[in-house]
């Protein structure tokens, strides 16, 4: 009898990495470790009052080695000798500068505290000004670089990001050779070849935030980019031209890195893509079905036949690209700044007092102090859920906007800020806190309804991450402002799982993404249903909400 085949599933969150080991036959999760970056834990590098999270690279090669090693520790005797591939997801667009062997400049002399030769995390918008200068002048040129992405760029993208770091930063554009996406720079390192010349380039990330095109031949022109700063001169060449879709494997692990891990020297690493869109792979994904990645944020993913859509241009969006999702089919992408990120604000600023009051008082020793401020933290969102679930939707008079981290789509604008509005003295916390949920789907609303309006249908939602397997109150009312059913992915690790995936097709297990989802994937646990009579109740909210919307923004204009 044959030995079983495994690969891994490399998913770097914005936390933590994740390693997950799966029997690419059957779709069992072998074993699973998480490792949660130290640096980043203690806001190293961050700068939050103005937007700016950084990374460092150590805390991306510490979090692969220890959760590999770790993982196939709990894995059965044998499973290690038998792993055959290694995918890797991460978040995106989270872009590095680096010197002409590849290398970060945050690792070499004289860079490695200055938070400018960091990875530029997804969510850092730091790069506002030149996300507008972007815009601008892709309008008045005689081609629009951004109309594949939704006709809008954002600050959360790679262009607006590293014109801002060397526009900030003269030490970092003098020794910047290049820059890369996090998603590539991890491949590089297994297989050695980080030289940014040749290693290979994901379609994911270049398609959907740095303004890659096969129509373009490649990347915007050298006249382009020089003329939005001339600080970009010359860079164009020292990027890349040719990117590849996520079953193309980018190498071999190198022998050093395979004894590092443990691993065989033969086991193939695959092109790297974005968190969200592997997730899509391994919560099952298929045409018209839009997969919604449920977590601090959102990150919405669509897939359909070249065919059909591939020559529409959907407007409002965060990309379409032939491939980025699955090979063969159009991928697009949208999503919201911010999702779980609002409920964590809205439970910080219930705890503040609290803790402040908690930690000075002279009634409690220090461990009471400590067990007290643990418990409230732990017990204000359980406790803001039962007590909203108890408020009839028309009761509340309170209409919220979802763009406390600016808006992703429709229409990227990161200069918006959130709105409560509605409140009177009877304003509750559960009524602030149900509001700021309704506000999160309202937001999800819309970006459906951009969809169906640029003449892409949705058939249904697949919803995967944390805020999907942990609130039924949110998904409901989600379900219900959509108006169609939900189903929730069984497996607790979906984008782990697609990057998995990707790996079996990489190792040559299966010939395609869509055999590997058929063998490896682990279906769906739970499925949300619309209640019609609370789904008419907020199409009468979700008007207000858009009426409040059209307020703000055009009034910060």
């Amino acid at each position: 009898m044959s030995q079983p085949k495994f690969t891994i599933g490399l998913d770097y969150g914005t936390d933590s990495v994740r390693s997950l080991i799966v029997n690419v036959e059957t779709g069992e999760e072998v074993a699973s470790v998480v490792f949660e970056y130290p640096r980043w834990k203690k806001q190293m590098y961050c700068d939050a009052p103005n937007n700016q999270f950084r990374q460092h690279p150590k805390d991306y090669l510490e979090g692969m080695e220890y959760t590999i090693v770790e993982a196939l520790k709990l894995a059965p005797s044998g499973v290690a000798q038998n792993v055959v591939g290694i995918s890797i997801d991460t978040t995106g667009s989270t872009p590095v500068a680096v010197d002409e062997k590849g290398t970060p400049l945050s690792l070499t002399p004289g860079f490695e505290e200055n938070p400018n030769a960091m990875f530029v995390l997804w969510k850092d918008h730091t790069g506002v000004k030149e996300a507008d200068e972007i815009n601008q002048l892709s309008k008045e040129w005689n081609i629009d670089f951004t109309k594949f992405e939704g006709g809008v760029y954002s600050s959360e993208w790679f262009w607006a990001k590293l014109l801002h770091v060397i526009r900030e930063d003269a030490g970092v554009f003098r020794a910047a050779n290049s820059w890369v996406e996090h998603c590539d720079w991890i491949p590089a390192i297994l297989t050695g070849n980080t030289n940014p010349k040749t290693l290979k380039r994901s379609r994911c990330a270049a398609g959907h935030k740095a303004m890659w095109h096969g129509d373009f031949d490649g990347l915007p022109t050298e006249e382009f980019l020089v003329k939005l700063d001339p600080l970009l001169s010359g860079l164009r060449d020292r990027l890349f031209k040719e990117t590849f879709t996520c079953e193309v494997s980018a190498g071999t692990i190198t022998p050093e890195w395979a004894a590092k891990l443990g691993l065989p020297t033969n086991v193939k690493i695959g092109v790297g893509a974005f968190d969200a869109h592997l997730g899509a792979v391994g919560a099952e994904i298929e045409p018209y079905y839009l997969s919604k990645v449920m977590g601090t944020s959102t990150c919405d993913m669509l897939i359909a036949p070249m065919g059909e859509v591939g020559d529409k241009l959907i407007a409002g969006i965060c990309g379409q690209v032939d491939g980025s999702i699955v090979p063969g089919m159009l991928g697009m992408e949208a999503g919201q700044s911010a999702f779980g990120d609002i409920y964590a604000w809205f439970k910080n600023v219930l705890q503040w007092p609290a803790e402040q009051i908690i930690a000075s008082s002279k009634l409690l020793d220090e461990a009471t102090k400590a067990k007290l401020i643990t418990e409230v933290s732990s017990r204000i969102i359980p406790e803001l859920t039962k007590a909203a679930e108890l408020i009839p939707i028309e009761e509340s008079s309170i209409v919220a906007l979802d763009w406390m981290n600016g808006r992703r789509t429709p229409d990227a604008n990161q200069n918006l800020k959130g709105v409560i509005s509605g409140l009177n003295l009877g304003s509750d916390a559960p009524r602030i806190f149900r509001a700021l949920v309704e506000a999160t789907a309202f937001g999800s609303k819309a970006i459906v309804d951009r969809f169906v309006r640029e003449g892409v249908r949705i058939d249904g939602v697949i919803a995967l991450g944390g805020v999907a397997k942990k609130s039924p109150f949110v998904m409901q009312i989600v379900c219900d402002v959509l108006n169609m059913p939900i189903k929730v992915a069984r497996s607790e690790q979906a984008c782990a799982l697609g990057t998995a995936m990707a790996a079996a097709v990489v190792a040559g297990v299966y010939p395609n993404i869509s055999e590997a989802q058929k063998k490896m994937g682990g279906g769906f646990e739970k499925t949300y249903s619309p209640d019609a009579k609370n789904a008419a109740k907020y199409q009468v909210l979700y008007a207000k909400y858009l009426k409040l919307g059209e307020l703000i923004e055009f009034g910060m204009k």
